[in-house]
């Protein structure tokens, strides 16, 4: 038999990771891994090195879906890559365990729906950008995102359903032109004072 190899993630050094770490010990995990960081961070040391250590055969234990993946799509794909590997997975909480027919069948349906997550950003991203273009405000490939498409590349990214190129070729523009606009906030244009009528009369 393999063995069970334990991820703990607490976000700040202020919590206590050892709610995870006990339950983990408690299901039955020789080793355990704590990373202190935020769910939204892509580096994280600890559940790297965990990753290494698995072997086919082993089971990665959670104590809760979350401290896992940063988001659904992100949660699958690493399950996917487990599961390439001939690793099982874990949750204690949500008491699924892809070492079973049941936990496979979760797995799947999770996979299911965020799939069907991805189609409908795509389906809601086209349809504003037809209506935009319904209303004259699209005139071939634009040289800067205008402040609606930027919100939408902005929201795309942060959701991680999406890689740059694949928003750049949804809303009409270079990944370039994407990277460039999210590394700056529009920043608004000071309004121009008016010169007083005296003032006038005295430039000329």
């Amino acid at each position: 038999m393999g063995h069970l190899l334990g991820y703990a993630r607490v976000s700040t050094a202020d919590q206590d990771a050892a709610l995870q770490q006990d339950a983990l010990k408690a299901a039955g995990c020789y080793r355990i891994f704590t990373d202190t960081a935020s769910g939204s961070l892509e580096s994280r040391p600890e559940l790297t090195k965990v990753l290494d250590q698995l072997r086919p055969g082993d089971t990665l234990v959670v104590w809760r879906l979350d401290r896992l993946g940063r988001s659904i799509r992100h949660l699958i794909d690493q399950l996917a890559g487990l599961q390439e590997r001939g690793i099982g997975f874990r949750s204690l909480q949500e008491a699924i365990d892809t070492t079973s027919s049941g936990g496979r069948l979760v797995f799947h349906v999770f996979a299911a729906l965020a799939e069907f997550e991805r189609d409908l950003i795509r389906e809601r991203t086209n349809a504003g950008l037809h209506a935009a273009r319904a209303r004259g405000r699209s005139g071939g490939r634009p040289a800067l995102l205008t402040k609606d498409k930027l919100r939408t590349a902005r929201r795309l990214y942060e959701q991680q359903e999406m890689t740059v190129e694949k928003i750049g070729e949804v809303l009409g523009v270079s990944r370039a032109t994407v990277y460039r606009a999210l590394r700056r906030e529009p920043v608004p244009a000071a309004p121009r004072r008016r010169r007083s009528p005296a003032t006038e009369n005295t430039v000329r």
